[in-house]
């Protein structure tokens, strides 16, 4: 029996038992920018919102450690506003950090495991 005729069932199995984390949200894109001793940061989201019960409620900046700098609120869902863009501001970053991290929390999904760098540009 050839190896082969064994591993592409057990692939096949793998792949289909594997979530896709198509509901998970994405960062589509950033924008920083240093306001006196603090920093703006502005994040593009794309989630399928469907409503209260279903959309992303907030998003974390944190440390490459993934200690939490800072949590954006987002106070209703945005069924028919996708993509959108909100900030934070007065972001008051460690000494010696020059990239945070970004994470989305969806109210029914709980916290992305993706992370999205974005580097502070002095």
């Amino acid at each position: 029996m050839r190896i082969s005729s064994l591993l592409y069932p057990c692939l096949i199995g793998l792949l289909l038992g594997t979530p896709a984390h198509a509901d998970e949200g994405v960062v589509e894109a950033t924008k920083t920018t240093r306001k006196g001793m603090g920093w703006r940061v502005e994040v593009t989201v794309r989630h399928p919102d469907s409503g209260w019960d279903h959309y992303i409620n907030y998003w974390i900046v944190e440390t490459h450690a993934g200690d939490e700098i800072a949590r954006r609120k987002l106070l209703h869902p945005h069924v028919n506003e996708q993509p959108f863009t909100r900030s934070l501001t007065s972001l008051t970053v460690p000494d010696g950090v020059h990239k945070v991290y970004i994470r989305l929390h969806c109210k029914r999904d709980g916290l992305s495991k993706t992370r999205y760098m974005v580097k502070l540009k002095k």
